[in-house]
């Protein structure tokens, strides 16, 4: 089974699709909305955590930033009713960090804000995965100075043309994407692409 990708980004299908070129194979993955944004350009050097979802009509790659991004999904696609597009779907909507705590925490609230959980499955989360949590892998050394990488500062205009576009992409009207991107920003803290389209789709999904 693949478990890594390392090559160049041939190409971007937003809002949740890639091709990773490894030694002249283009590889087609499946990613979590914000990191599309994270990845860089066409032609930049790429690295993906893989889980390899095979059935019997179908062969599909799923990628992460980091194993402890990879690890989740996997706990996630073992709950019941939670498929692979649903847990990427939720890795979407709120960072691994922020779905640990959440399920730790029993946060319902917390959890039926990412578009697609309601109760019920938010309830199965904590039920089958809360005593599971611990086991995560924390990120490696490289992939956290990736991350601090990928968070450096930007201008407040070129944070809020990136996150629009973004929703855009996704189908959000324009004026619903703007509003909740200046409500996300007003929001405070550390800002990058990645958080503010969290937070917007956050908003967006309550709306």
């Amino acid at each position: 089974m693949i478990a890594h990708l390392s090559g160049t980004l041939l190409a971007k299908h937003p809002p949740t699709s890639v091709v990773v070129d490894v030694g002249g194979v283009g590889y087609d993955v499946t990613i979590p909305v914000t990191t599309l944004y994270e990845l860089g350009e066409i032609g930049d050097a790429v690295r993906l955590q893989i889980y390899t979802h095979v059935r019997e009509e179908a062969f599909q790659l799923f990628g992460f930033r980091t194993l402890r991004e990879r690890e989740l999904f996997t706990l996630l696609i073992s709950v019941s009713g939670i498929g692979p597009k649903s847990a990427v779907a939720m890795l979407s909507g709120m960072s691994a960090d922020e779905i640990v705590t959440a399920i730790r925490q029993n946060n319902y609230a917390r959890l039926t804000s990412i578009p697609g959980v309601g109760r019920k499955t938010a309830e199965r989360l904590v039920i089958e995965l809360r005593d599971k949590m611990a086991a995560l892998s924390g990120p490696a050394p490289d992939e956290q100075a990736e991350a601090g990488g990928a968070a450096l500062a930007q201008s407040e205009d070129a944070l809020r043309e990136d996150t629009l576009a973004a929703l855009l992409q996704l189908g959000f009207p324009k004026p619903a994407a703007e509003k909740a991107i200046t409500n996300s920003i007003q929001e405070g803290g550390d800002l990058s692409v990645e958080t503010l389209l969290r937070r917007s789709l956050r908003q967006l999904s309550k709306g």
